[in-house]
């Protein structure tokens, strides 16, 4: 977990800003950290929690940040919890700080109100946004790739079978590819929109992909098979060249 004051806080990082190709890697939930600013930095769950899937993507930025390397373009990543504010909602999402998420009361958001969610908004989604959108526009020829991680079983669920997920709702362009490309290799379970549906009103893909007619996808991989830098880095070495044979196929 980052340690920064809140002079130096930064609610964002930017790896290969410079980097030229068309290629532009989010990661929404790269970090569990809870900024000093936000009840002192401590939310009130435990540790243990606080390692979960409900606060941040369990690997996934590390697939990201190797994903950019392979792909020779800028990498963007959140430096906040999911649960301090989610950059995935709409400002006007109920969900954009959760009270409750997966049997786990979040006590630092309880009594958050709209003074709260302001203080976040300015501080850390907002910002996380702008720069955002300044990479995006860097070319007119942008695609998105956001990488997300979710948890094999949500409690009380049964288990999830899926390796890797693939997201997508307006914009079929790269993401039906890609999933008939992950399908042809034969040893995945690939789901596509599990173990979500699409994208949400407002979130960051309808933002900066969607809103503007870029090509995107939200890929989702389980994160139980990306706990190791090893694997990280094995699972970006096998997206990079698919992600590059769906674009092509679909002349994005």
């Amino acid at each position: 977990m980052n340690v920064q004051s809140a002079m130096t806080y930064q609610p964002y990082f930017i790896d290969g800003a410079d980097r030229p190709t068309r290629w532009l890697i989010t990661c929404d939930h790269a970090s569990n950290y809870v900024p000093p600013f936000v009840s002192g930095g401590d939310l009130g769950i435990a540790p243990e929690d606080m390692a979960r899937h409900i606060a941040y993507d369990i690997g996934a930025a590390g697939v990201a940040r190797e994903l950019g390397k392979l792909l020779d373009g800028p990498v963007i990543c959140s430096n906040f919890s999911r649960l301090v504010i989610d950059p995935n909602r709409g400002e006007d999402d109920p969900t954009l700080l959760m009270k409750l998420y997966d049997g786990t009361i979040i006590p630092g958001n309880r009594h958050a109100g709209d003074a709260e969610r302001e203080n976040r908004l300015n501080k850390c989604y907002r910002p996380y946004h702008t720069a955002l959108a300044e990479l995006a526009a860097r070319r007119e020829d942008t695609v998105i790739v956001s990488m997300h991680s979710f948890t094999k079983a949500l409690k009380g669920k049964g288990t999830r079978p899926w390796h890797v997920g693939v997201l997508y709702a307006a914009d079929e362009r790269l993401s039906v590819s890609l999933v008939k490309r992950l399908e042809e290799r034969g040893d995945l379970c690939v789901g596509a929109n599990e173990p979500y549906g699409g994208h949400l009103p407002g979130d960051a893909i309808a933002r900066h992909g969607i809103a503007h007619q870029r090509p995107n996808t939200l890929i989702e991989l389980r994160n139980d098979l990306i706990e190791s830098e090893e694997d990280q880095i094995n699972w970006a070495r096998r997206l990079a060249p698919i992600l590059k044979a769906a674009a092509a196929d679909d002349g994005v």
